[in-house]
């Protein structure tokens, strides 16, 4: 086991602790009469998501280079993360959960884009494989995940629209 191999272990160690959170505040918010839209397209991120982390695994060589550019710009995208996960707070899952009158967040990057997180996901599918020299990989997991995330964020603003203000700007 290589350097490649090591950083995808310590993401995938992240992963699971961030599933973790998502399901206690699901199961928070559930209990307190919210209600979950889109789940049937909920396995096939889990499949996206779980199959990027084994190719890098799998398919990454052990004495691939590192890129310590990438690398560095990976670590920022999980501080971006962070963020998105600490503006949320409470309400941040990994599933569309909506409680309604519940208010719209408003802060962190939620103060300048709509769908933060999946612009987070889409730059991380991306550059940790270019980080580990595996363009095919990036190209491949980006361009799967479009369609699923352009499909999640339509079914996300519906779940949202009876929460949204005329008067007011989203989120």
């Amino acid at each position: 086991m290589g350097w490649p191999q090591a950083i995808v272990l310590l993401v995938a160690v992240q992963r699971l602790g961030e599933l973790v959170l998502a399901q206690r505040n699901t199961q928070r918010l559930l209990a307190e009469g919210a209600r979950e839209e889109g789940a049937g397209h909920y396995p096939l991120f889990v499949l996206l998501h779980g199959g990027w982390l084994a190719a890098l695994f799998a398919l990454t060589p052990a004495d691939a280079p590192v890129n310590p550019w990438l690398l560095a710009l990976f670590v920022l995208l999980q501080a971006g993360r962070v963020w998105v996960i600490a503006s949320l707070g409470r309400y941040w899952t990994t599933r569309i959960v909506t409680l309604a009158g519940a208010p719209l967040v408003r802060r962190g990057p939620y103060r300048w884009v709509r769908h933060p997180n999946y612009l987070v996901v889409a730059g991380e599918l991306a550059v940790l494989p270019l980080a580990f020299g595996e363009a095919a990989l990036a190209v491949l997991f980006s361009l799967l995940n479009l369609p699923l995330t352009w499909h999640r964020i339509r079914v996300e603003e519906g779940a949202l629209a009876p929460r949204v203000s005329p008067a007011t700007p989203p989120r």
